[in-house]
């Protein structure tokens, strides 16, 4: 049998090393294939004025799955001042490559667990009845719908005249807005429609019940953003009623799931949002479990079988150039276990899992997050775990 092609994406930072690592894990855990390396991220923004090449969409058009590592992004006018100087002229506006890469594939459904491992010390605990330590058990998958909503990218400053006319149409920018200079407004759309938020209501409540979780929480805020979170809750009260009847249907507002979240986190199965409050719900259950070095992603279109997989970091610039990597890889090497069960390699992927719980449980190798140590070049001589010491632990694990 042919190996698979994985195209590589390492982008900006630490991704190059936490995707490197991750690659040695994989292959000491027996999954066989060929990596091709895709260029994406700052550098081809400085260099070409695009931070997603042809040349990169090409290659996942043919190989169809990739691990990414992290990217840099920056506020326009920064952006802008990195530019190559002969690109200065030619009206380049930095978008972020992630995002250009779920809106040209239709990677709508983005899936976010979020569980913790025994024996992280920075597992959430709080006080119970007669001030008990206790460390609740959090199990949840986050869909976030990931191609609409507040990151459609339909935005304008200074709209031009016949946006402003359409706004003029609202009694409700009349009454707000009329008086203002056109010159003066920025807008954002919020956007759903019903066929994504079919798909990504469907895709929880199907998770749901392959998972064995008890309920499905649609959390957004229709008491105010009546039209787009009202639809969403109203779509999946009909899709529960008529399709999930075992699965629990549950309304949460996002503001009150952030406070909800630490008061009892273990009572939550899937969660489902837009893109804004998805992104929002999922970091605040990601602190729950030991932070981004621990929360990993999958994006995905079911149609076209293209998947990227992702740990939720950033770049972490600062980190970068360190001369030993200190950065936790646990992230981007779960990233790639959801990778391994889209290609139903799930005995490989329980096998690296079980190595990290191992790992993480026994208590001896560390990195400096998990130490709880400010993430400086010294941390490795004082006792934390370098990345690749890490992946070494996980790897002497497999067996």
């Amino acid at each position: 049998m042919a190996k698979r092609t994985i195209v590589s994406l390492p982008g900006d930072g630490i991704g190059r090393v936490v995707l490197e690592e991750t690659i040695r894990v994989l292959e000491a855990a027996g999954f066989e294939a060929n990596y091709v390396e895709g260029d994406i991220g700052w550098e081809f923004w400085t260099k070409e004025g695009n931070p997603l090449p042809q040349r990169t969409i090409d290659l996942l058009e043919e190989h169809k799955v990739a691990l990414f590592g992290a990217i840099t992004s920056k506020p326009k006018d920064e952006a802008f001042e990195e530019l190559a100087p002969e690109l200065k002229e030619k009206g380049l506006v930095y978008s972020s490559p992630i995002v250009g890469l779920r809106q040209h594939f239709g990677l709508d459904i983005c899936l976010r667990p979020c569980k913790s491992y025994i024996g992280n010390p920075l597992n959430f605990v709080k006080r119970g009845i007669g001030d008990e330590i206790v460390e609740p058990a959090v199990d949840v998958a986050i869909f976030r719908q990931n191609t609409e909503g507040l990151y459609g990218g339909v935005e304008w400053t200074n709209p031009n005249e016949k946006v402003y006319e359409g706004l003029l149409t609202h009694p409700k920018f009349v009454k707000n807005f009329g008086s203002t200079p056109k010159e003066e407004l920025s807008v954002s759309t919020r956007i759903f429609t019903k066929k994504a938020t079919e798909r990504i209501l469907r895709a929880a409540f199907d998770h749901a019940v392959k998972y064995g979780y008890k309920s499905v929480t649609v959390c957004e805020k229709p008491n105010v953003i009546r039209e787009t979170s009202g639809m969403m809750y109203k779509m999946a009260l009909q899709m529960q009623t008529a399709d999930y009847p075992q699965i629990e249907l549950w309304n949460t507002n996002i503001d009150a799931q952030m406070m909800w979240l630490t008061k009892n986190p273990e009572t939550y199965g899937v969660i489902v949002a837009g893109n804004m409050f998805g992104d929002i719900v999922s970091d605040g259950f990601a602190g729950l479990i030991g932070g981004l070095g621990f929360a990993c992603s999958a994006q995905y279109n079911p149609d076209s079988g293209v998947a990227v997989f992702e740990p939720t970091h950033g770049s972490a610039p600062k980190y970068a150039d360190f001369p030993t990597s200190i950065v936790n890889p646990i992230a981007m090497i779960e990233s790639a276990c959801m990778m391994l069960d889209f290609l139903d390699e799930n005995k490989i992927s329980a096998k690296i899992r079980k190595a990290v719980a191992e790992v993480i449980s026994e208590g001896k190798t560390r990195t400096y997050d998990m130490m709880k140590m400010p993430g400086r070049v010294d941390v490795v001589e004082k006792g934390a775990a370098s990345t690749t010491q890490m992946a070494d632990a996980i790897i002497s694990k497999l067996g």
